[in-house]
């Protein structure tokens, strides 16, 4: 069994180099996964000098670990930015998501991607009576925007379930391989793209932005923060607006590759999608998910599998952001400083049309979704006791409780006054720090994927102390 996504395995990714010298650019991206390829494809033909860095490798981040769904049947999104907004914001989200769809379409079949985008049936269901209002709730909002929906009572694969609905017009494609095919696009147009290059401050002087990494500056006019959780934003507090929810995903080898994708309304949730490769069929199962700061203990979760009793060869876990009223945050929150983020588990799609938004609004042009995603609206009030609740209880457990009962092969020693974790895979020993650099959160050892995970806003570390995700800007290598 492999602890890392699928989609890393049988992709040739193309290297880029480290920023090796001071530039100058009109639009700075910030961040190598799917959203910052994005915009740097929207703005490739704006008569802009562009230029992305990307802390690690492209795509190496979040975008890895998803699911790969381009679709808008989105559990119970609608009924749900019906209740936090209003029905005509829920309309104008429901239309952005038939756009990302047309926009990434557009993308693969101009530039002539391979990355297995396939025509799929989505599917939303539950095993759970209780559920079944709710979900022909949603039903009867997609209906009033025009949507033809179906009704089911099983799963094209056999599964059982009381109730269910089906749209059409919906995908899937693997993701990695998708932005290796636009990455490529951008190299061969002279989009310069530059790995193993964090940027660890941001400074706004005469106009133009100073970003600096570890021995380098880049002047830029305007800077896009592609970043899963934006770590350059203290005011737009970021830790205030949003909670963080963990998800856990498998793949097994199937039979055959069925042509549907489909999520549950039941907790534990369940989301299912099917991928062929040049050898073999697979199953994506995502089973399950929790709020970051709440149940750490990663090997329980990933246990749940089990049940199952499927021969899992892959493994893994994906941290989501989630907005107060389910829409993502997606605009300029200074004057030419831009953030995307926050899109409530569906990225895919987000991620597409937050490209064409900040496009726009770069370019100073209109755009009907710009007001929809203005990360500068209001918090919705109903979501603070979880977000408050989330992020306090992170923090004071994460402190109180630094040595978990449920470690197996880990300890935490205190060394010169400063707690440290110590892992040993049997030929090495690591010792690391595990107060993340970002807020000063404990960290927590993830069993299975051998990972130091942050428990507040969702940063990550390998064995060795290296940073994996932020917003953690720094490694927490022991000295």
């Amino acid at each position: 069994m492999k602890d890392y996504s699928i989609w890393n395995d049988g992709v040739n990714f193309l290297k880029c180099d480290k920023l090796d010298k001071n530039i100058n650019v009109d639009v700075l991206v910030i961040g190598g996964g799917i959203t910052g390829v994005s915009c740097c494809y929207q703005l490739m033909n704006t008569n802009k000098k562009i230029a992305l860095v990307e802390a690690n490798k492209i795509g190496s981040g979040i975008t890895s670990k998803t699911t790969g769904k381009l679709t808008f049947l989105q559990d119970g999104i609608y009924s749900s930015i019906k209740n936090s907004s209003n029905i005509d914001n829920a309309k104008l989200y429901y239309e952005a998501q038939k756009d990302a769809i047309k926009i990434v379409k557009d993308i693969v079949k101009k530039e002539k991607i391979d990355c297995n985008l396939e025509k799929n049936s989505s599917y939303l269901f539950c095993c759970d009576d209780s559920k079944i209002k709710s979900i022909k709730n949603e039903k009867k909002i997609l209906e009033g925007f025009g949507c033809e929906v179906g009704e089911i009572d099983k799963l094209p694969d056999g599964g059982k379930c009381c109730y269910g609905i089906k749209v059409e017009d919906t995908y899937c494609f693997h993701p990695l391989k998708y932005l290796e095919g636009v990455k490529k696009v951008l190299l061969d147009g002279g989009i310069k793209i530059y790995e193993d290059t964090r940027i660890y401050s941001i400074n706004n002087f005469n106009n133009y932005y100073i970003c600096k990494s570890d021995k380098y500056s880049i002047h830029a006019k305007e800077v896009v923060l592609a970043l899963h959780y934006p770590y350059f934003t203290v005011p737009f507090f970021m830790p205030f607006k949003v909670h963080l929810k963990k998800s856990y995903v498998s793949a097994f080898i199937e039979k055959d590759s069925l042509k549907f994708n489909a999520i549950s309304l039941d907790k534990p949730v369940k989301s299912i999608r099917y991928y062929k490769d040049k050898k073999d069929c697979y199953k994506i199962f995502l089973y399950g998910s929790r709020n970051l700061a709440m149940d750490v203990n990663d090997k329980k979760h990933f246990d749940k599998f089990k049940e199952f009793n499927y021969n899992y060869k892959y493994l893994w876990s994906n941290i989501d952001i989630i907005t107060g009223d389910y829409i993502p945050y997606v605009g300029e929150i200074m004057k030419g400083l831009y953030i995307a983020t926050g899109y409530n588990t569906w990225g895919m799609t987000n991620s597409a049309i937050a490209s064409v938004v900040i496009r726009d609004l770069i370019g100073k042009k209109e755009n009907k979704y710009i007001n929809l995603f203005n990360p500068k609206r209001g918090v919705n009030i109903l979501s603070l006791p979880l977000v408050f609740g989330s992020n306090a209880k992170s923090y004071i457990e994460s402190m109180i409780n630094s040595n978990k009962s449920f470690y197996e092969s880990v300890r935490i020693e205190n060394i010169d006054g400063k707690k440290v974790g110590i892992y040993n895979d049997g030929k090495k020993e690591y010792k690391v720090f595990i107060k993340c650099p970002h807020m000063g959160c404990n960290l927590v050892f993830n069993e299975v994927e051998k990972t130091w995970d942050c428990p507040c806003h969702g940063s990550r570390f390998s064995v060795s102390g290296k940073v994996i995700n932020g917003p953690s800007n720094f490694d927490i290598t022991y000295k």
